[in-house]
């Protein structure tokens, strides 16, 4: 479309394309709140066939069904990324104090020397910049600055975003790295594949990009977690994702992640006519 074209029009435009309409008046108001460029550009790829035309019986509300699926897992996710994010926080700011102290950590010389100094630097900068940035913002920021003119690991960590997070994890002295990966019995390098494929995750999650079929070319060595994965490409994908958050939950909040998880699949699975739930989760990385 290169032209706008109101709710109505729209719903014409898809039964042009031969996009089957159950319900006008729902699939209408579904447009209206989640926008049609969400729902139908965002997850059609998987209804079309080699030729770009929709597969027979493709239907407005089995396309709806998957932007659904992926919206609730989206929500998934960011619940139980938060969970490893904070725990990852604690580990990072015991592992700096410990080491550095609490008041003067943020020096070139406490990172890692084979890293590029300029971008060390600049990182700092940015660390610097958002401790200024949260003075008023943070109460706890102004409280540590005022009385002691300094801001400990434990107070910085609360602010940073888990790419920074991620990127001061990088930045660690291996040693220091390695302190930390210990806890999940992680190799740094491996921590550190996580970490970045989370971030990303972490973000589509909370900003409403689509997720079941994500793809990212910073790769995890997936073979240290799950030896006989039978990988069809060498992007990380969702299935990978899930397995690494298994090493870093603990068993239990793992499960109910597990679970959730599992009961979104099987209630878009009651939904799908014209696709199979295996097309799905083919996308998704699973080996099926």
């Amino acid at each position: 479309m290169k032209e706008y074209k109101n709710n109505e029009e729209l719903i014409d435009y898809l039964i042009l394309k031969n996009i089957i309409i159950n319900d006008k008046e729902k699939a209408l108001k579904n447009i209206e709140k989640y926008s049609y460029y969400s729902i139908i550009n965002g997850y059609k790829a998987v209804f079309k066939d080699v030729n770009n035309n929709y597969k027979e019986n493709t239907s407005f509300e089995e396309i709806f069904a998957l932007y659904e699926f992926d919206k609730n897992i989206k929500a998934i996710f960011l619940k139980y990324i938060l969970e490893i994010e904070v725990v990852i926080k604690s580990l990072m700011a015991n592992t700096i104090a410990e080491e550095y102290g609490v008041e003067d950590y943020l020096k070139v010389e406490n990172l890692d020397a084979d890293a590029d100094e300029e971008l060390v630097k600049d990182f700092i900068l940015k660390i610097e910049k958002e401790i200024d940035d949260n003075y008023i913002k943070h109460p706890a920021i102004k409280h540590y600055k005022d009385t002691y003119n300094f801001v400990p690991p434990f107070v910085l960590t609360k602010i940073l975003t888990f790419g920074a997070i991620s990127r001061y994890y990088s930045l660690l002295k291996q040693r220091d790295r390695q302190k930390i990966s210990k806890y999940f019995k992680l190799s740094d390098k491996l921590l550190r594949q996580i970490l970045i494929n989370l971030t990303m995750v972490r973000n589509i999650s909370a900003h409403s990009d689509r997720l079941f079929s994500y793809r990212n070319k910073y790769d995890i060595s997936f073979k240290n977690i799950e030896k006989d994965y039978n990988r069809k490409e060498y992007l990380c994908n969702l299935y990978m994702i899930i397995k690494s958050m298994k090493v870093l939950l603990d068993e239990e909040k793992y499960q109910e992640f597990e679970n959730f998880l599992n009961n979104e699949i099987d209630k878009l699975k009651e939904k799908l006519i014209v696709i199979d739930i295996n097309d799905i989760l083919r996308v998704m990385g699973y080996d099926v």
